[in-house]
C-alpha cells in the first residue's frame, strides 16, 4: 500500500513539474521573440531514460512507476519531494536565473502589449477622424461649390450688359435720331432720295433659313424703285467667322459684277456676321464697302444667349444639350452660332478683330419692345405652305376647275410679338434693362458709330417680317430705306471733310 501511494504521488509531482514547465517555455518563447533574447533550451528528457516507466506485470497487472533522473532541465529550487524511503531531490539547472528573468520580464511585456493594443486603437481611431475629415473637406468643397453656383446662376449677365461702354479708350457715339426721323417723314410722304449708284445687300439673321419672308418685302419694295437689291445667301445658323468669309465672297462677286461699291444692311446676327467680315478682310473690302448698318444686332454679345450656355450655372449642361439638340438635330445648324452671340465670345473676337470705325460709315439701330397685354395676342406672318392639288370631282364650271388645279397657300403665323413680350419683360424684370426681346439697347451701340434710338416700340422680329398696312407708323421696307439714306448721307459728309481737309492742307503746303 506504501509502495501504490508513494507512486502517485511520484506521478502528480511529475505532472506537476511538466505543467510548470510547459508554462515556463511558453512565457520564455513570447519574451524572447518580443525582446530578441537568445532562445534557452527547454526541458525534454533524456532518451532511453524516461522519468516514469510504466510497466505491467502479467502477475498482478499493477502500473508500476520508477523515477528516474532529469537531464539538465529549469526547476523551481528548493523543490524535494520525499517518498517513503525514497527522496526525490531535484537539482538546481543552470538556466535558473535565465527563468527568473523571464518572470520578472513578464510585467514588462505585458505593458508593451498593452501600449500596442492602445496605439493600435489610437490608430484606428485616427484614421477614422482622418475619413471623417476629409469626407467633410468634400461635403465644404461641394457646398462651396454649390453656392458658387447659385451665385452665378442669379448674377446672370448683370457684370456684362453694357460692356463696351465701360472702355473709355473706345470711340464714343453720335446720336442720329432726329435726322433718322426727318428722313423717315419724308420718305413716308414720298421723298425718295436713296441713289442708284450702291448696290444694297440685306443679310439675314439667325434662323433666317426656315423664315421665306425674311426681307422679302424690303427687296421688293428697293426694287419698285429700280435700286440694285440683293439678299444674302448664307446659313444663318452656321459661326460668324464661316459666314464672314461667305460676305466677303458675296461682295465681291456684286462689287465685280455691278462696279459699284456695297452698302450693307444686317439684322441681328447679320449685323455681326458682316461687322465680322469687315473686322477680318478689310483689306480686301476697303474699296468695296460704302457703309454698314446693324438694325438689333448684339454687337456686344445678348443676355439670352450666355444666360442659356454660361458655364458654372445651375443645369448649364442639360441647357446646352438640350440646345444642341435643337439647333444641330432639328434645325441642321452649327452651335457655334449661338455660341458666338455670348458676351464671352464677343469681347474675345472684338480684341482681336477691331472693327475699322474711322474707315467706313457705320449706324446702329436698336428698339424696345412692347410689354402692353394686347401684345400677347399679336400673331405674326413668317412663312407659307402650299397644300397640294387634289383630283375633286368636276361639275361643269372652267374657274372651278382652274382654281383646283392651282395649289393653294396657306400663312403660317407663329405668335413671335408674344414671345418677344415675355422675354422683354424678363430681361426688364431680372436686369432692368431696355430691349426688344432679343437684344439690349446698350449692346446694339456699336463704338464710334452714328446712333438711332427710335421712340416706337418694335420688337426683334418685327423690323423683319412686319407689312405694310396703311396705319400711321411706318414699315420695316421704309425704314430700311431711312437708314440707307443716312448711312449715304454720312459718307458723303466724310468725304466731304475729307476732301476739306485735303485742300486746307494743299493751301498751308503752297503758301509754305
Amino acid at each position: 500500500m506504501d509502495d501504490f501511494f508513494m507512486r502517485i504521488v511520484s506521478l502528480t509531482s511529475y505532472l506537476r513539474d511538466r505543467l510548470i514547465h510547459f508554462v515556463e517555455d511558453l512565457l520564455f518563447r513570447d519574451v524572447s521573440r518580443f525582446f530578441h533574447i537568445p532562445a534557452i533550451p527547454s526541458y525534454r528528457p533524456h532518451s532511453g531514460s524516461p522519468c516514469c516507466t510504466y510497466q505491467s506485470s502479467p502477475k498482478n497487472c499493477s502500473p508500476s512507476f520508477e523515477p528516474s533522473d532529469y537531464g539538465t532541465h529549469i526547476l523551481i529550487p528548493g523543490r524535494s519531494v520525499r517518498t517513503g524511503s525514497h527522496v526525490a531531490v531535484r537539482k538546481y539547472s543552470s538556466l535558473s536565473f535565465c527563468a527568473i528573468f523571464q518572470g520578472l520580464t513578464f510585467p514588462l511585456y505585458s505593458f508593451k502589449c498593452t501600449c500596442k493594443l492602445g496605439l493600435s486603437y489610437l490608430g484606428d481611431t485616427f484614421s477614422y477622424l482622418r475619413h471623417c475629415c476629409r469626407h467633410l473637406r468634400h461635403i465644404h468643397v461641394g457646398v462651396r461649390s454649390f453656392i458658387a453656383c447659385v451665385q452665378r446662376t442669379l448674377q446672370g449677365s448683370s457684370e456684362d450688359i453694357g460692356w463696351l461702354q465701360k472702355y473709355p479708350e473706345l470711340p464714343p457715339v453720335e446720336d442720329g435720331t432726329a435726322r433718322y426721323m426727318e428722313l423717315l417723314h419724308s420718305i413716308r410722304n414720298g421723298e425718295h432720295s436713296l441713289p442708284n449708284s450702291f448696290v444694297y445687300l440685306l443679310i439675314p439673321g439667325l434662323f433666317s433659313n426656315h423664315g421665306p419672308l425674311y426681307f422679302v418685302n424690303t427687296k421688293k419694295f428697293f426694287s419698285k424703285m429700280g435700286l440694285s437689291c440683293h439678299i444674302a445667301k448664307i446659313h444663318s445658323e452656321a459661326s460668324v467667322e464661316r459666314n464672314a468669309w461667305e460676305l466677303k465672297q458675296c461682295i465681291e462677286e456684286l462689287y465685280w459684277g455691278s462696279s459699284k461699291r456695297v452698302m450693307l444692311l444686317g439684322h441681328s446676327k447679320g449685323g455681326i456676321d458682316a461687322a465680322a467680315a469687315l473686322s477680318i478682310y478689310w483689306s480686301d473690302l476697303e474699296t468695296k464697302v460704302a457703309g454698314l448698318a446693324l438694325v438689333q444686332s448684339p454687337y456686344g454679345g445678348t443676355p439670352i444667349a450666355s444666360d442659356i450656355l454660361r458655364e458654372g450655372q445651375i443645369a448649364d449642361k442639360e441647357a446646352r444639350r438640350i440646345m444642341e439638340f435643337i439647333i444641330c438635330k432639328i434645325i441642321k445648324g452649327d452651335m457655334r452660332a449661338l455660341d458666338d452671340l455670348t458676351y464671352e465670345k464677343r469681347k474675345e473676337f472684338i480684341t482681336h478683330h477691331a472693327l475699322p470705325y474711322d474707315r467706313i460709315p457705320i449706324i446702329s439701330f436698336h428698339t424696345q419692345a412692347r410689354m402692353a397685354p394686347g401684345v400677347l395676342a399679336t400673331m405674326s406672318h413668317i412663312a407659307h405652305a402650299e397644300l397640294p392639288w387634289l383630283p375633286l370631282p368636276s361639275f361643269g364650271s372652267c374657274e372651278l376647275d382652274s382654281a383646283r388645279m392651282n395649289p393653294t397657300k396657306v400663312p403660317i403665323i407663329i405668335p413671335l410679338s408674344a414671345a418677344m413680350a415675355v422675354c422683354a419683360l424678363h430681361l426688364r424684370l431680372r436686369y432692368g434693362e431696355e430691349s426688344d426681346g432679343l437684344v439690349t439697347r446698350r449692346d446694339a451701340e456699336v463704338p464710334g458709330s452714328v446712333v438711332v434710338r427710335p421712340e416706337q416700340k418694335l420688337d426683334h422680329g418685327w423690323m423683319v417680317y412686319s407689312s405694310k398696312r396703311g396705319g400711321c407708323e411706318a414699315d420695316a421696307s421704309e425704314m430700311c430705306e431711312a437708314l440707307l439714306t443716312q448711312l449715304v448721307e454720312i459718307r458723303r459728309g466724310r468725304h466731304r471733310e475729307s476732301v476739306m481737309a485735303q485742300t486746307a492742307f494743299g493751301d498751308e503746303f503752297e503758301q509754305f
